[in-house]
């Protein structure tokens, strides 16, 4: 059995502040890759149960950690993000390019986090079009924790579709 990452030990040359969120993002990668293993592409746009497609979930965690990542890194969103962010219900991609569309989104967030000054933690930043008032740091857990709120979801849909479906891969 392998040892869950937050029990993987200090990152070295990582401040021990910011190393829980980046252990977070390296379990959803881990379990993204894991539950979502026997999914078909086929599979991740169906609809079972009128549930939120699989796709969505995966789109929506890669074009979420980048756009955290811009405002955590002060910046804010142009007309990529918001583009990705109207499809991101729209069926399109296999498994394995939204599966590596996510690993880069957590890729770039994870070096941003890394990157990060202790000094900057408590500094401001806004979100959104009406600059919703937030931290780095804030910024910084919100990218491991919404992550992990939708990899649930993914692992819930995953497991009842192997119910629907008699599957046991």
């Amino acid at each position: 059995m392998s040892i869950e990452p937050w029990l993987r030990g200090p990152l070295e040359g990582v401040n021990p502040l910011v190393a829980p969120i980046l252990r977070a993002l390296e379990q959803a990668q881990e379990d993204l890759n894991h539950h979502c293993a026997a999914m078909t592409d086929a599979e991740i746009w169906a609809r079972p149960l009128g549930m939120t497609p699989l796709g969505f979930h995966l789109r929506h965690i890669a074009g979420s950690l980048d756009r955290l990542t811009i405002y955590l890194e002060g910046g804010q969103l142009g007309d990529a993000q918001f583009v990705f962010l109207r499809s991101e219900m729209d069926g399109g991609g296999t498994l394995q390019e939204l599966l590596a569309l996510i690993g880069t989104s957590i890729a770039r967030a994870s070096h941003a986090v890394r990157v990060l000054d202790p000094e900057v933690l408590a500094s401001p930043r806004a979100v959104g079009r009406k600059h919703l008032p937030t931290t780095v740091i804030g910024l910084a857990i919100h990218l491991a924790e919404h992550t992990q709120r939708h990899v649930g979801q993914v692992i819930i849909y995953c497991n009842l579709l192997k119910v629907i479906t008699g599957s046991t891969g």
